[in-house]
């Protein structure tokens, strides 16, 4: 497995809401730590979907629907749909 080199922003993950039964068992309340090198515990096709965003956020970029250093982000799976925030935070 590639090693995160630590650069960018550091991004804390937490799932916020799951509507339904999330098939990766994602619960509400799991937090982790997250990267565009490194997808954690999150579900691959969870983190397929949100990778542009997330590499965006992490080093610091901006869209114009995002406000300050946490967004949310919605699985593909609109049937079980779970909900993610990402934080960025400075690395000490």
């Amino acid at each position: 497995m590639a090693q995160d080199p630590g650069i960018g922003k550091k991004i804390i993950a937490t799932i916020t809401s799951v509507k339904g039964q999330c098939s990766a068992g994602h619960k509400t309340g799991d937090t982790f730590e997250i990267s565009s090198y490194n997808p954690s515990e999150l579900c691959g096709f969870f983190y397929h979907d949100i990778f542009p965003n997330l590499l965006t956020f992490q080093f610091g970029g901006t869209l114009p629907w995002w406000e300050g250093d946490t967004i949310e982000l919605q699985c593909p799976d609109s049937y079980n749909l779970v909900t993610l925030k990402l934080e960025r935070l400075d690395r000490k």
